[in-house]
This record gives C-alpha cells, sequence and structure tokens, in this order.
C-alpha cells in the first residue's frame, strides 16, 4: 500500500482556515440533518471549510463494529486505521435496524442561507485519509438481488491504493481471491453525499437521495465541480459523507470503493433571482463541471428518474438559454448523455450532461 501515514484527525495537511472534524459531536450515522438539527459550525458565505469523512465500510455491526480488527484481518497496520473511525464504532452513537450504513459531518449553517435560494457546495480538494478502500456487494442489495453475492455470506472486498513511479494513483483487485494478479482502475475521488436539511423535524434515511441531495452519487462531482442544492430550511444546514476513491456509474455492486476523505469546500449562496435566471425553478440538484452543466432525475422506478432527469434537463435549457422546448428535446437527443447515477439506493439516480461549450455566446435568456 502507499502512503507514508494516515490523515489522521487533525494531523497532516489542512487547506483551509476553518477545519471540521469527525467527531462524536460533529456526525450523524444513519440519517441526515432536518430543521431542527444543531448546527456544529456556523460560516459566512464564501467561506472554505476542510472536512474529514469516514467510509462506514469498517465500522458497520455486520463486519464487526471494530475497524481496527476489520482492517487487521486485511494485513493493515494499526496506524493506518483511523482513530475517528475507531472512536465512532466504540462509542454509544445508538443506531437502529432501519438507519443507513452512512456517516454524516454536519450540519454546516451558512448564514443569510433561506428557502429559495441555492446553496452552491464546490469541491476544492479530495485526499485519501488511507491507502485502502472495500467494495461490499450485500443479500437484498444492489442490482442483482437475488443472484449476487452467490454464497450465504456477504462479500466486503479489500481494495487497495498504489502509485505509479510518475505518481499517478490507481485502485487495485485481484483476479481471483488471494491471486497474484490483479486489475488495475483509475482514482476519482469524490463525495456520495453532499446534501442540505429537510424542513420539519424528521431525520431522512441516509441511503435515499431526493430533492434535498444526499446520497446522490454522481462521480462528476471532483475537485473543480459544483453542486446546486435548493435550501430548505434557514441557514441550509449542510452536510457530506460517503466518501468514494472510485465509482462506475450504476454502482452495481451496492458500494464502489469506499475509503475516507479529507476534502475541503466552498460554500456559496445563490439567491432567488439569480437562481432563476441561470438555472430556471431547480427541485433538485443540478451539478457543474468545468465541461458540463448536469441536470438530476430520481425515482424509484428508473424509467421514471430518467423521465424526470429530461424534464429537468428541458427546463434547464429553457430558463437558461431561451430555447424552444421542441427544440430542446431535439438537441438532447442528439447531443446529450444521459447517464445512470446509481442503482442501489432505493431512489434511482440518472444525471444529463449537457456540454457548456456547445452554447457558448449563446447568453443567459432574459
Amino acid at each position: 500500500m502507499s502512503m507514508s501515514a494516515a490523515l489522521q484527525p487533525g494531523a497532516g495537511p489542512i487547506r483551509a482556515s476553518e477545519y471540521l472534524a469527525a467527531s462524536r459531536d460533529t456526525l450523524l450515522w444513519g440519517r441526515l440533518p432536518c430543521a431542527t438539527d444543531r448546527a456544529v459550525l456556523e460560516i459566512d458565505p464564501g467561506t472554505e471549510v476542510t472536512i474529514d469523512t469516514i467510509s462506514h465500510e469498517g465500522v458497520l455491526e455486520d463486519q464487526g463494529r471494530d475497524p481496527a480488527a476489520f482492517f487487521a484481518a486485511h494485513g493493515v497496520e494499526r496506524d493506518f486505521v483511523l482513530e475517528d473511525a475507531i472512536a465512532l464504532a466504540a462509542s454509544d452513537y445508538a443506531r437502529s435496524a432501519s438507519d443507513g450504513p452512512h456517516v454524516i459531518t454536519g450540519p454546516i449553517a451558512v448564514r443569510g442561507a433561506k428557502p429559495g435560494d441555492l446553496l452552491k457546495m464546490t469541491v476544492l480538494e479530495t485526499s485519501p485519509r488511507v491507502p485502502y478502500g472495500v467494495i461490499s456487494n450485500r443479500h437484498g442489495k444492489g442490482a442483482l438481488v437475488g443472484e449476487m453475492p452467490q454464497g450465504a455470506a456477504d462479500v466486503s472486498v479489500f481494495a487497495e491504493l498504489q502509485h505509479t513511479l510518475e505518481g499517478t494513483a490507481f485502485g487495485t483487485l485481484p483476479l481471483v481471491p488471494g491471486g497474484e494478479r490483479s486489475v488495475r482502475f483509475p482514482l476519482n475521488p469524490f463525495l456520495g453525499i453532499m446534501g442540505v436539511a429537510v424542513a420539519g423535524d424528521e431525520r431522512p434515511h441516509s441511503v435515499p437521495p431526493g430533492p434535498h441531495g444526499g446520497n446522490i452519487d454522481i462521480n462528476l462531482l471532483t475537485v473543480g465541480s459544483s453542486l446546486y442544492l435548493p435550501v430548505q430550511v434557514p441557514g441550509a444546514l449542510a452536510y457530506v459523507g460517503d466518501p468514494h476513491f472510485a465509482q462506475g456509474d450504476g454502482e452495481v455492486a451496492l458500494t464502489a470503493m469506499e475509503a475516507s476523505l479529507r476534502v475541503t469546500i466552498r460554500f456559496e449562496l445563490v439567491d432567488q433571482t439569480d437562481a432563476r435566471r441561470e438555472f430556471g425553478d431547480l427541485a433538485g440538484p443540478l451539478a457543474q463541471t468545468n465541461e458540463f452543466l448536469v441536470p438530476t432525475g430520481m425515482d424509484r422506478d428508473l424509467d421514471v428518474a430518467v423521465q424526470n432527469c429530461v424534464r429537468a434537463a428541458l427546463g434547464l435549457l429553457e430558463a437558461r438559454y431561451g430555447m424552444d422546448r421542441a427544440l430542446a428535446y431535439a438537441y438532447l437527443s442528439a447531443a446529450t448523455d444521459f447517464n445512470i447515477s446509481q442503482v442501489v439506493d432505493i431512489v434511482k439516480g440518472v444525471h444529463a450532461r449537457v456540454r457548456v461549450s456547445d452554447f457558448e455566446g449563446v447568453g443567459f435568456h432574459g
């Protein structure tokens, strides 16, 4: 495994002046924030925050709720197991069978955020905290329920982070259990969960995504990309979690290469007027990369999720560029890819990749 040291809480490079560790007092486990939750940090718009996240793989009850022992079984030395993960697993944090698996850092209140605004979360840095990850397939979950896993036990596959001589990082998996030959794949670190609190006093389950964002699992949200979310409560109460080193569209086995990250996020506000001019009336998350605008669609039925994504893309083109709906529909069919974000989170996700360069010189409508 490659890395000279794990990024333990408070240790190693911390980019932003604001730092949020993942401790018993600054996280939720299995649920997402709601309006009645207390912010663990309050910031002004435009502030950058470095945040530690903890992967749920290795801390869950079905893995022993003992990450030191779980990863030792895969040959990981104790110094490379995260102290905050060990502390969480050993804590008295009460969890029920109805809770999700994800560990959530936050919420963060953004001063002045109000319903009708958009919260813009821009990913500035993603640093692996450990040189390994886990890819799991559990019975009753994943794309092939009843077919995979093949045996009676759930399967958690250990994957290592390695580097080429040129310094490029990649993940590795053996071709057969215990085998010497391996497949390697590129790393693409991102947060599977980025979201805002929902209205009311009930914390949502951490697995299904929705208008609040949450577990959207869009692998385009790497460094330099932004996510826009409709604010639902005063202060927005933003949060992050579900860190990945790599994920293919679909995430078919249930999880991807789950592994803890230290991330730096810039939090900005877009007021209602500017939000409507730039994006129309957003009903849910919209991502933006240097190359694409990325509207989303979600539903338990994948067909309906696709339809919702197409409608979101049409609304975006109409509002942003003043494009006729019939012509926008034709453009999307000719020039835009619609990708499956994931099919394993109860509510399935689809995202479109609308090339920004196709509209150079057009300008915003209105």
